[in-house]
């Protein structure tokens, strides 16, 4: 399953040539301009999905993932240091897979099988969300393509990614700007997980939920099939020690609101 990658994102810090020109600069993937490419194509995706009948807008389990959305969007521009505003937008999509990702610029994408089949409380949403929404606050995905732009494989892993039904050709062309499909590096994990628990702390979710939710990911890991998030976000011990060593910080936050 772990070799089965889908929709997460990716691997590989962009290598810096001086000051803050990096590769991914030079290849056309400054902020502005990768924020409004991967727009482009999420709109796109967007589209697709929605004249194929699969973009939820209106069940329970998407009024429950907006809320929690509208709920952090004020608290991530707050940590917004990239110098240029996001303009966050949501999508849910209806499938039983177990995923979420997020696109440069604040592009998040749910999938309802994360919620439904976790059975996921408002605060562990809100640690999935924290958490990509860190992922786009930190450009990680700008780091990663510094990577992509010496390999140029990011769209044969798109099109992999993507597979039949599940957005077709406009998931493939966000792979193909963002490296869909390849997984973080360690390092940029454990930010994302550090950094989650933060945003989710000053939103006004308790930040143990994020605690839960990779107890729950173990244990749906055992013999479930379509659990693409952990393909791409290692579930494991190690991991949810860290995020216990972070607590306390989190708490204190948590606990002054």
């Amino acid at each position: 399953m772990k070799n089965k990658f889908l929709l997460g994102m990716g691997a590989a810090a962009a290598i810096t040539l001086s000051g803050c020109t990096t590769i991914a600069d030079i290849a056309g993937a400054d902020t502005a301009t990768l924020n409004a490419s991967a727009s482009q194509s999420y709109n796109a995706m967007v589209a697709d999905a929605k004249a194929k009948g699969q973009l939820d807008t209106s069940s329970a389990t998407y009024s429950r993932i907006n809320a929690v959305f509208n709920r952090l969007k004020p608290y991530a521009n707050q940590l917004n240091q990239t110098g240029t505003a996001f303009q966050w937008q949501l999508a849910v999509l209806k499938s039983d897979q177990v995923n979420a990702f997020v696109a440069p610029g604040g592009k998040v994408v749910f999938y309802t099988g994360i919620v439904n089949k976790l059975n996921l409380t408002d605060a562990e949403i809100a640690a999935i969300m924290g958490h990509e929404m860190v992922h786009a606050l930190e450009e990680h995905a700008k780091q990663k393509l510094g990577a992509q732009a010496l390999t140029d494989l990011a769209l044969g892993i798109g099109l992999n990614a993507a597979g039949v039904g599940q957005g077709g050709a406009a998931v493939a062309q966000l792979g193909s700007q963002i490296g869909i499909g390849l997984p973080y590096s360690r390092n940029l994990e454990s930010r994302a997980d550090q950094g989650g628990l933060t945003l989710m702390a000053r939103a006004g979710y308790n930040p143990n939920a994020a605690i839960t939710l990779w107890e729950k990911m173990n244990k749906l890991e055992g013999g479930s099939t379509g659990v693409t998030f952990l393909s791409t976000h290692p579930s494991n011990s190690q991991r949810i020690a860290a995020m216990r060593q972070n607590l306390p910080a989190a708490m204190q936050i948590y606990n002054k609101r």
